[in-house]
């Protein structure tokens, strides 16, 4: 059965909680002793604010996986532009196609917006996200920084 993408709703919420969960857990290590926030909180904040959007991948009635973006001005189009901060497929779905499907659905829901482009970032040590990415995309000719403000967002 191929995959379905379709934006977070209020009847997927509870399908996004294990998933959430699931990627804070993987997250963990990755926040020098930080704890990741519960799944609970995750999702409220992404729900409460307008500018969060997800996308989910189902199988049936089986959630997936979830890219969570937002839409944003790009001023030197004078267009919209897509930015993924997120991206999980569960670990029982990997290597199965979910992220791939999951970066189409949104180009997709890009064209229907007319966004510019759509953008995000990668650790270097994700070999197997890098994989797909220089399969399906163009790497971006600059460099990405962060200035952490929280010493718990030490990534």
């Amino acid at each position: 059965m191929p995959f379905m993408t379709r934006l977070l709703s209020p009847q997927d919420q509870h399908m996004l909680l294990p998933l959430l969960a699931a990627y804070g857990a993987e997250m963990a290590p990755h926040l020098a002793g930080a704890a990741p926030a519960p799944a609970p909180e995750m999702l409220k904040l992404i729900t409460a604010d307008p500018r969060a959007e997800i996308l989910m991948a189902f199988r049936g009635d089986e959630a997936l996986g979830f890219a969570h973006f937002f839409d944003l001005p790009e001023i030197v189009f004078a267009r919209r532009c897509g930015a993924l901060d997120d991206l999980f497929v569960a670990p029982i779905a990997r290597r199965q196609g979910v992220a791939q499907a999951l970066i189409e659905g949104l180009a997709a829901l890009g064209q229907t917006r007319r966004w510019s482009h759509l953008r995000w970032m990668v650790p270097e040590t994700d070999q197997a996200a890098i994989a797909l990415y220089e399969r399906i995309a163009t790497r971006a000719p600059w460099r990405s920084y962060v200035l952490r403000l929280a010493p718990e967002a030490s990534l």
